[in-house]
């Protein structure tokens, strides 16, 4: 019986040795295996700044039901990147510095982009004359990205114009 099992393992042996595993230098690295890196769709801050240029070419026809889809899309991924992005770079910190680098700038690229579609969103519902669903867009983005930075400024500037706060940002640059 011993004399069987070693030679059923020799002969799989064998034919896992036939088999051709790739190297690491034989794998291609290119886009079209990285499926979660297509431009268009995949789950990158690029696909959020093409769903924000849909949006902005379908607000300027006046579609805003599409415009609207297109932005809540970008917000949608934006909210799944920048929390991803976060953790990646915690779980590298102090083992390579590179990655950290790299989930920092993504991170921040995503709740820019964030910030944006909430501005761009906002200002489709004031239009439609809708504060009950500008507000809260409009206090996320002073959330994200503080009153000093413009897209901040921009936001608290529209809540002040709704009336929903009362006081003007003094350090708001005219």
């Amino acid at each position: 019986m011993f004399s069987r099992i070693s030679g059923t393992t020799f002969a799989l042996l064998i034919s896992l040795s036939t088999l051709p595993i790739p190297l690491r230098a034989e794998v291609d690295s290119t886009s079209k295996y990285k499926v979660l890196a297509n431009q268009e769709s995949g789950l990158n801050v690029n696909a959020v700044e093409n769903y924000l240029k849909k949006g902005d070419r379908f607000r300027r026809k006046g579609n805003f039901d599409l415009a609207i889809k297109e932005y809540k899309k970008a917000r949608k991924l934006s909210n799944f990147l920048a929390p991803n992005y976060r953790d990646l770079n915690g779980a590298f910190r102090g083992i390579d510095s590179r990655i950290p680098k790299e989930m920092n700038k993504k991170g921040r690229k995503a709740l820019s982009l964030l910030s944006s579609a909430n501005l761009k969103l906002a200002g489709i519902y004031r239009q439609q004359d809708d504060p009950v669903r500008a507000v809260p867009l409009l206090v996320e983005v002073v959330k994200l990205v503080t009153p000093t930075k413009p897209e901040g400024q921009k936001a608290y500037q529209a809540l002040l114009e709704l009336g929903f706060v009362e006081t003007p940002y003094a350090g708001a640059r005219d």
